[in-house]
């Protein structure tokens, strides 16, 4: 009998360890990340261009030497190409053909081989200035990485536009595919990991105890971008947002999963987020973190939402509303099996 009940719960986890990882999706969600990641990736690295020389140049603040001791001081493995560039005209042609390789990526242009290139230019760009690496570059370095598993390009994009027609017309639809299940699913495994260690984190300081720590967040001159310094005279809600924030944070890694509590902690994503933009100054970082939240947005309602209307996506026509409503009656899930319940 305990024989019996092991074996089927081995194989009834095999099995669902299986579906969770390899079931072929539906590559909508991931062709609309690798859109907003890559338009990221171009604006991000375009304001380096501001200060190149002093940054990446051979004279720069810091040298590529130092870097590279920092890097190799923390223990950590690094590697930049940068480091090899000591002519200011090869360094200005190398950031060039970065920004090219993100903006084909956020195009859809040749995509399986952009999305490696954009992974090893963003690692580059942040293992040359350790110094200025935040959470904005790992994200961007994150969701890069996973785009490089899956077929990005194969939804919303050029590459899309680029394929023969069916006889009748219309494009046929993106087949469902493994990988583009495998690297939404890491997205979402790594965005859960995050979430839970910052929480975790915030736990360790007294003000997020004492419900002091957005009042001490907003009025910090040093982040402040929007006055709400009136926070001070409703101490009530300052406390409640705190709690809110690092209980969100906290359980988001359990709460994302239930098809019943998927929409609400996507909901608090938003204003949690967007107020790190608004208040903080930190646009670009609270941005990325909402992309990073797609990948728990099911392809069927992406789909809905970019092509309703009698629109398609990247050129996909009637026959991926077809495969739309097929996938609709067959309940798909957020990666692109079956939604989860």
């Amino acid at each position: 009998m305990i024989r019996e009940y092991v074996r089927e719960a081995g194989q009834g986890g095999l099995a669902g360890w299986n579906r969770f990882w390899f079931t072929p999706a539906d590559p909508a969600t991931l062709g609309l990340i690798r859109v907003m990641a890559g338009a990221m990736l171009l604006y991000t690295h375009l304001v380096w261009t501001l200060g190149l020389a002093d940054f990446f140049g051979a004279e720069s603040w810091t040298s590529p030497h130092a870097a590279s001791l920092a890097l190799a001081d923390s223990g950590t493995y690094a590697w930049s190409y940068f480091w090899l560039i000591q002519s200011p005209a090869l360094l200005c042609a190398a950031h060039i053909a970065a920004l090219v390789v993100f903006a084909l990526l956020m195009l859809g242009l040749f995509s399986r081989v952009v999305s490696i290139l954009a992974y090893l230019a963003a690692v580059s760009y942040v293992n040359r200035v350790p110094g200025a690496l935040f959470g904005l570059d790992q994200i961007n370095c994150m969701l890069a990485m996973y785009l490089m598993i899956g077929p990005s390009g194969a939804a919303y994009s050029l590459d899309r536009l680029r394929l023969p027609r069916a006889a009748d017309g219309p494009r046929p639809p993106a087949a469902p595919s493994t990988s583009a299940n495998l690297a939404v699913r890491l997205m979402q495994v790594h965005m859960c990991v995050i979430y839970f260690f910052a929480a975790m984190g915030k736990l360790r300081g007294d003000s997020w105890w004492s419900g002091d720590a957005m009042w001490l967040s907003v009025a910090n001159l040093e982040y402040q971008s929007w006055d709400v310094t009136w926070l001070a005279r409703w101490p009530l809600l300052s406390a409640i947002t705190t709690q809110v924030t690092v209980y969100w944070e906290l359980f988001f890694c359990v709460l994302v999963w239930p098809r019943l509590t998927r929409p609400l902690v996507l909901a608090l994503a938003v204003p949690v987020h967007l107020g790190i933009a608004v208040c903080m100054g930190m646009i670009t970082f609270g941005l990325i973190m909402l992309v990073g939240c797609l990948s728990f947005v099911p392809p069927w309602l992406v789909r809905w939402c970019l092509e309703r209307g009698g629109q398609s996506g990247a050129g996909e026509g009637r026959g991926v509303r077809v495969a739309q409503v097929s996938t609709r009656r067959s309940r798909p899930s957020v990666a692109g099996g079956r939604r989860s319940s």
